[in-house]
């Protein structure tokens, strides 16, 4: 299959060691899986699966952008990387003050159910875009499997952007059909929903400080 893009393939060991790399990155927690495994607890494996999609979106950008230059761009300017990590950082803050203010949709209290669909890629979009820490993946992470001299290493850079996405997106689905069955017990106890709600809030607000330390070097 991989002979379809000559050239812009990295070789077997090369894809190997990303891909155990990529596993361990995907299964240690970060805000983007806090949200989708919140997503599916307070409003079914629909909103789960489009918070996913809507994040997959925001690593094909960040893809995108790594293989013309621009995330390495941004990381190299102090400003650009402060205004970003702030931005972040407020849109993590504004998501942990969401939920205590209006609920995670595990009450009637919530948004209606069409609606949270939308918001749900639309969250999952901006969590990945906002977040300069996947700008500093690509930008540190990737080229340590891309020679500089390479020719093709823009293409390669852009293939295991993509790449990432193929092994990040199995692991991820058994985990959101898991917490599907969690929504059923919280939806039953008022008190374990404002518990769950609370919980959502301060891992999303644990990672607004922890974004705000992030520095370029």
């Amino acid at each position: 299959m991989f002979e379809t893009f000559p050239g812009f393939v990295p070789e077997l060991a090369t894809l190997a060691a990303f891909t155990l790399a990529a596993v361990a990155l995907t299964l240690t927690p970060g805000p983007d899986m806090t949200l989708f495994l919140g997503q599916t607890v307070a409003h079914g494996r629909k909103a789960g699966f489009l918070s996913m999609a809507g994040a997959s979106s925001g690593i094909v950008v960040h893809s995108l952008a790594a293989a013309v230059g621009l995330s390495a761009l941004i990381a190299a300017s102090p400003q650009a990387f402060e205004v970003l990590k702030w931005v972040g950082a407020a849109y993590l803050a504004y998501l942990a003050f969401d939920v205590l203010r209006n609920g995670s949709g595990l009450t009637g209290d919530a948004p209606q159910a069409s609606h949270s669909l939308k918001r749900a890629y639309t969250k999952g979009l901006m969590i990945n875009l906002l977040n300069p820490k996947i700008i500093l993946f690509f930008v540190t992470f990737l080229p340590q499997f891309v020679s500089p001299s390479d020719p093709h290493a823009s293409g390669k850079l852009l293939f295991l952007g993509l790449f990432f996405l193929v092994i990040a997106i199995p692991l991820v689905i058994p985990m959101i059909l898991g917490a599907e069955q969690i929504s059923r017990f919280l939806k039953g106890s008022k008190r374990a929903t404002r518990i769950f709600d609370w919980m959502f809030a301060g891992v999303m607000g644990a990672f607004a400080l922890k974004l705000l330390a992030t520095q370029t070097r």
